[in-house]
């Protein structure tokens, strides 16, 4: 099963962190800024909200189509995203083990994209299994587990 029989693929809104107004991560009217990093879920920053510009929804994947080549992150809140960074937004409802499990499965595929190649043209057709291994993912805390790996959520509170 590819890519996009799972997910709905689009670009991001290909926003510049250096041309939004940075808040502190309390500020309730403050949004996430996802860039194409692997360090914090891919949040790099929060910014003001910016009038015309609707943050992506929670609960998408964030994936890197380059720098980062496939790092892969559950939102559990609206974002912005930087440039050359995609939304998946999944086809039918998916739990957040479910998530989780297809970005470890779409970050596997990172090692094809080396020496500076990026997923731009191709994350769509990425192959993902058929099947979720049953009984084979947990979440407790903050880890979920796939075939005995335990894996750290990085900052989201499996339910």
């Amino acid at each position: 099963m590819k890519v996009n029989e799972l997910f709905n693929v689009k670009y991001g809104v290909n926003l510049e962190l250096l041309t939004c107004e940075t808040t502190t991560a309390d500020d309730v009217d403050g949004v996430n800024f996802v860039a194409r990093t692997s360090n914090n879920n891919g949040v790099v920053a929060t910014v003001k909200k910016i009038e015309g510009v609707t943050p992506q929804a929670a609960g998408t994947l964030s994936c890197a189509g380059g720098g980062s080549v496939l790092e892969t992150f559950v939102q559990v809140k609206p974002y912005y995203s930087g440039r050359d960074l995609y939304v998946l937004t999944p086809k039918n409802e998916m739990s957040l083990a479910e998530k989780l499990y297809y970005c470890m499965c779409i970050k596997a595929n990172a090692y094809r994209y080396s020496y500076g190649r990026q997923a731009n043209k191709t994350l769509s057709d990425i192959e993902l299994p058929d099947i979720i291994p049953a009984n084979k993912i947990m979440c407790r805390g903050d880890f979920f587990a796939c075939k005995q790996t335990w894996y750290r959520c990085k900052k989201i509170k499996c339910k």
